[in-house]
């Protein structure tokens, strides 16, 4: 088995935390935790994404063996995505994440504007 350095500047590996680290991947992800939806219901669910933006997260998120795309034969097509079992690992982790962004935005947005501030007034001392 590869032994694999995340660390290391052409570690392999970089390309899946890129792809992670994306907050439509993440939002997807998180969406199909509990159940199968529809790229319609997708799109509603995730609001503020394109149609293009969506489908090319779900053929990356594919292709990357985290979701399932199922077809079905119906006027017109139908086409249900579901997390695979690999995807599945990834719940817990990526629930916390969007859980955490919820719960601490204020904190954030506290620090960014104590930030800013302090950057300002520096600049205006000079």
């Amino acid at each position: 088995m590869t032994t694999y350095d995340v660390y290391a500047k052409n570690c392999p590996t970089r390309l899946v935390l890129d792809r992670l680290a994306d907050k439509w991947a993440l939002l997807v992800l998180n969406r199909l935790r509990e159940e199968s939806v529809r790229f319609n219901q997708l799109r509603r669910d995730v609001e503020g994404v394109s149609q293009k933006v969506l489908t090319q997260t779900l053929r990356n998120l594919e292709r990357d063996g985290l979701i399932h795309r199922q077809v079905f034969p119906t006027v017109p097509v139908t086409v249900e995505y579901s997390l695979t079992p690999l995807g599945q690992t990834l719940t817990k982790t990526v629930a916390a994440l969007a859980h955490w962004a919820e719960e601490n935005f204020d904190a954030v947005l506290a620090a960014q504007q104590s930030f800013d501030a302090s950057r300002t007034s520096h600049a205006h001392m000079r």
